[in-house]
């Protein structure tokens, strides 16, 4: 057990066997005693429940009241009785909490620097630490705080307070504390109980606001984890923060060119050196291929990756996700406290539990404040009456013989004003009034005090007019916070869908394959063996072998997969653009089939067949085209009198592609001598059709977002950013795009661009230009070199008609309409352009054009290139064949 926990000594000794003392020197009982036994037993249900039951309530999660663990509570508590307005260490404020906490210093000063760290309710001075880098804070003596102002506002208030005795007896502490605030979900928690846990990610204080407001005015609302560390999330499973929910979180990472990748911020829970050793052992182990790793974190993140030469930066950027702490998973646990008990509940249940909890702190501060206000009015109507109908002067009042027979007297002559008063007149009342200074009833104003009975009388009606608006009045609340202190809290990560990445597409291919195909061995050991191609270590390999079979399995050091092996190369799961063009023979002297399949998905280490399966079946050609290509082979046929042709071609591109199982199409029922390609052929799929999902920003083959077109291998994509940045990129769908993206399409280099923008050398007086966007790899901008250029409007119309607002002194002018065309030519993107008005312009609007661009006749017709010829029998007869295989079957 902890040392936090003591049981009671008397319960010690009733417990303990007869005769035992309870020291080191006790014998066990025999385990054969059943009297034994029953006390142990006892002992671990009694001692071990009332164990867990403290933990989980005094230590480890938090209350739904006010979202604080008990440690939490009496640090706020103890700084609330030392607050002054000045900071104060952080050592004496430990010291103060011991009164209240029952444990060591130690943990105090950790949850005091964890609350101060969350920058929320402590004002911190001097080094508390850093949850970028992980560094500790300076020891209790060095450093100072004060509760913040926000705390201030919004966790104390004593009045509201319910309070109970301190461990030891000595000292009130408060059994929650009145916050008026979602202080849980802001701040969030974590914490591990026996046999629970709770895990509440924090929350964004402006967003919290508006959710309050929303569930008060019966609006729906929706909440979302916010991290101090920043970086970017993915919410799509969080399950409004209930046990069983899940989120992801990704670091931003940048490209500052195609060598240097820059972390800016780190998933929540990670640390900078974190960060870094998981790139490092992901270098170590090969799945990603970096040159260093460089630290540059002072203020803000800062972590450079620099790259091998030859690596893609997209394809890292996805391996970092992968395969280090750039990408974390954080499983959320809502638990908490409520009536006594943990109760596990949504991330809305807790906000609707403290608004409701704010609403009620909020009446019953102005009801307290509506009686201590009444209370004022009614004394200030008694000394009123008092002072003015001089009843200090009557001489009974003068000549009665004891306290009590004055008082009679008093509350005699007040009898005729009490319909006056807000309630009855008692004895405390009467000598409250006696008490009454000489002095103040010298200086009493009788219109002065009807002022103030006014003014009272004014704020009464004002808290009736907000107890009956009281759900109003709590908006009026959150709405004050949040113009308060909202600007301190901007949102900082960025919400995001994920794309799921699959780490055998982007581990790192550092290793090499070898093969022994006379020995039927395969593996990135065999380093004398013939090279195959590069690797990874999470690869599969697909292997097809002369008769027919073919099996995938993992890349290993090296692997028996058996003799004749004809084709292998690395395999890519649910690859459809692969297929493989083979002509088989069916049976030792049986019919040659042609066939045309893709592999996309197959069980490990389990052999298929090529073949129908009739024995000493072969394959007679074979090829592998990652796009789909269709030859054109040549077939020769064994010589036989009855066939007069024993010569002919066969087009790929003329067989279907159908499933790896299917038999085939029949090439010829006649033996064949030898089968050779003649001529090499294109795709027969088609382009590729790419899609752009914003969500992700990410391409796609699935039809996910816009539709940007039908790629050849050729084709590139614009990116054109909101400031002015243009580039081109391939399709490959590793790439990563940035959030700013105006427009992403296929490019056309031949496409005009008309772009109105305000120039900032030239005292921003709008300009127009027309121009094609270069192909080029690296950002250019088509706004100019300064920066602080301004886009107007960006069109990629033909012929684009432009009307002109004028505005401030000059918007008595009528609208200038611009043919674009004709106010100026096309020029480079780097040109300045021309410049439209010096008057004060309002805005620019695009209108329909007046005519469209004529399409395009091809008067010259193209000539056909004249395909290369790989036929090794080409130019030869087909007698001098004939006479060429009769002449090599003699000799076998």
């Amino acid at each position: 057990m902890s040392e936090d926990f003591e049981a009671p000594k008397d319960d010690l000794e009733k417990k303990l066997p007869a005769g035992s003392d309870g020291h080191s020197d006790y014998k066990p009982a025999d385990t054969k005693d059943v009297k034994a036994k029953y006390q142990l037993s006892g002992m671990y249900q009694n001692w071990f429940l009332d164990y867990a039951s403290y933990v989980i309530l005094e230590r480890a999660v938090p209350h739904i009241n006010d979202g604080l663990k008990p440690v939490q509570r009496r640090i706020l508590h103890s700084m609330r009785r030392m607050e002054d307005g000045r900071y104060n260490k952080v050592a004496n404020i430990v010291g103060h909490t011991m009164q209240f906490h029952p444990h060591g210093d130690a943990s105090i000063g950790d949850a005091l620097v964890q609350l101060g760290q969350k920058d929320l309710l402590i004002d911190c001075q001097g080094n508390w630490g850093n949850i970028l880098t992980g560094d500790g804070a300076a020891a209790p003596r060095y450093i100072e705080a004060r509760l913040s102002k926000f705390a201030l506002d919004v966790v104390f208030n004593p009045k509201t307070t319910e309070w109970k005795l301190s461990y030891d007896g000595r000292n009130k502490e408060p059994v929650t504390q009145p916050v008026k605030f979602p202080l849980l979900l802001a701040q969030g928690v974590e914490g591990i109980a026996v046999g629970l846990s709770s895990k509440i990610l924090p929350h964004n204080f402006n967003e919290l606001c508006d959710a309050s407001i929303n569930y008060l005015h019966k609006e729906e609302f929706k909440l979302y984890p916010d991290f101090q560390t920043g970086g970017s999330i993915d919410v799509s499973k969080y399950n409004d923060g209930e046990r069983g929910g899940a989120v992801r979180v990704r670091a931003k990472i940048e490209k500052i060119d195609n060598k240097t990748l820059a972390i800016k911020e780190i998933p929540y829970g990670k640390t900078v050196a974190s960060v870094c050793d998981s790139i490092v052992k992901a270098s170590e182990k090969g799945k990603i291929k970096i040159k260093k790793v460089e630290d540059l974190t002072s203020g803000s993140v800062e972590i450079l990756v620099h790259l091998a030469p030859g690596v893609s930066s997209d394809k890292t950027i996805d391996a970092l996700y992968a395969f280090t702490d750039c990408e974390v998973s954080i499983s959320p646990n809502c638990c908490v406290i409520d009536d006594q008990k943990p109760h596990f509940l949504t991330v809305s249940d807790v906000l609707r539990k403290s608004v409701d909890n704010t609403l009620s702190l909020l009446r019953r501060e102005l009801e307290i404040r509506k009686d201590e206000i009444l209370e004022s009015l009614h004394f200030a109507s008694l000394e009123k009456i008092f002072i003015e109908e001089r009843i200090y002067k009557d001489e009974k009042f003068e000549q009665a013989k004891n306290m009590d027979a004055a008082c009679e007297h008093i509350d005699e002559r007040l009898t005729p004003f009490y319909p006056l008063f807000i309630r009855e007149v008692n004895k405390e009342d009467i000598l409250r009034l006696m008490e009454i200074k000489m002095g103040r009833i010298l200086k009493f104003n009788s219109d002065k005090a009807e002022e103030l009975i006014a003014r009272m009388k004014t704020d009464i009606e004002e808290i009736d007019h907000h107890l009956a608006n009281i759900i109003e009045y709590t908006v009026d609340w959150y709405l004050m916070l949040k113009n308060k202190y909202g600007k301190n809290f901007p949102r900082r990560t960025e919400l995001r869908s994920f794309d799921t990445i699959e780490a055998s597409k982007v581990v790192e291919a550092n290793e090499k394959l070898y093969i022994n195909r006379e020995e039927g061995f395969i593996g990135t050991a065999l380093k004398k063996d013939e090279f195959l191609c590069n690797c990874s270590s999470l690869d599969d390999v697909i292997i097809f072998f002369r008769d027919g079979r073919y099996l995938v399995t993992p890349v290993s050091d090296k692997k028996f997969v058996g003799k004749n092996i004809l084709y292998a190369n690395v395999f890519k799961k649910n690859d459809k653009r692969t297929i493989y063009n083979v002509v088989y023979r069916d049976g030792k002297e049986g019919t040659q089939y042609i066939k045309r399949f893709a592999v996309t998905s197959i069980i490990r280490d389990r052999e298929y067949d090529v073949t129908q399966g009739t024995p000493d079946s072969r394959i007679m050609y074979f090829t592998a085209n990652p796009n789909g290509e269709a030859e054109v082979i040549k077939v020769t046929l064994k010589p036989n009198p009855r066939v007069r042709r024993i010569i002919f071609e066969e087009d790929f591109s003329t067989v279907s592609i159908k499933g790896r199982q299917a038999r085939g199409n029949i090439l010829t029922k006649l033996p064949v001598h030898k089968i050779a390609l003649k001529q090499r052929g294109g795709s027969t799929l088609g382009g590729r059709k790419v899609w752009f999902d914003r969500d992700v920003l990410r391409l796609n083959y699935d039809g996910r977002g816009e539709y940007l077109g039908e790629f050849q291998s050729d084709d590139s994509i614009l990116v054109v950013h909101d400031n002015g940045d243009f580039y081109i990129t391939n399709f490959d769908l590793s790439n990563h795009y940035e959030a700013n993206i105006r427009i992403l399409e296929k490019f056309d280099p031949n496409k005009v661009w008309t772009a109105v923008l305000y120039d900032a050398d030239q005292q921003n007086l709008p300009y127009i230009k027309r121009f094609c966007m270069e192909a080029t790899n690296r950002k250019q901008n088509y706004l100019g070199e300064n920066k602080n250029n301004r886009l107007i409007l960006l069109t990629d119309e033909c012929y684009p008609r432009l009307e002109v607002i004028f505005g401030g002194h000059d918007s008595f002018r009528e609208p200038l309409i611009i043919e674009a065309d004709e106010f100026i030519a096309v020029k480079g993107f780097k040109a300045k352009g021309k410049r439209i008005t010096t008057f004060t312009l309002e805005t620019v609007n695009e209108l329909e054009p007046t005519r469209q661009p004529e399409t395009p006749e091809e008067t010259e017709e193209q000539e056909e290139e004249e395909p290369e010829i790989l036929d090794p029998d080409h130019g030869k007869s087909e007698d001098d064949i004939r006479d060429e295989i009769t002449g090599q079957m003699k000799l076998f």
